[in-house]
C-alpha cells in the first residue's frame, strides 16, 4: 500500500476529486493548508500599507491506495491539478505499513 499526498491550488480540488473518482478511488482526505515554495508569497495593499503575504492558501489531499493504483492516482492528480503556472503544487508517495478499518476490523488492502 502507498499513501499519495498532494499539495494543490484550492480551486483545482473539484477537478482532482472528479479525476480520482473516475479511476475508482473511493476515499480521500482533504485538509486546508498554507505554504509557499518558489512562489515566495506576494505583496498586498491593506488600508494604504503594503505587506507581504508569505503563506498562500493550498489544499492537501491524502489518498491510500494499493501499489497497483499508485501510478494512475499520481497521473490523475497531476493532470487535473496542473495549470502550467508556478505554485501548482507537489505530489509525494509514501509506503504504508498497515491499515485498519475501525468499524469492521478489516486490515491492509481490505481496509482501503
Amino acid at each position: 500500500m502507498k499513501k499519495v499526498e498532494a499539495i494543490i491550488k484550492p480551486f483545482k480540488l473539484d477537478e482532482v476529486k472528479e479525476a480520482l473518482h473516475e479511476i475508482g478511488v473511493s476515499g480521500i482526505t482533504v485538509t486546508e493548508a498554507k505554504g509557499f515554495g518558489r512562489q515566495k508569497g506576494h505583496t498586498e495593499l491593506y488600508r494604504g500599507a503594503e505587506y507581504v503575504v508569505d503563506f498562500l492558501p493550498k489544499v492537501k489531499l491524502e489518498v491510500v491506495v494499493t501499489d497497483a493504483m499508485v501510478e494512475r492516482v499520481v497521473e490523475a492528480i497531476a493532470s487535473a491539478a496542473q495549470t502550467g503556472r508556478i505554485g501548482d503544487g507537489k505530489i509525494f508517495v509514501f509506503a504504508v505499513e498497515s491499515a485498519l478499518r475501525i468499524r469492521t476490523g478489516e486490515r491492509d488492502n481490505d481496509a482501503i
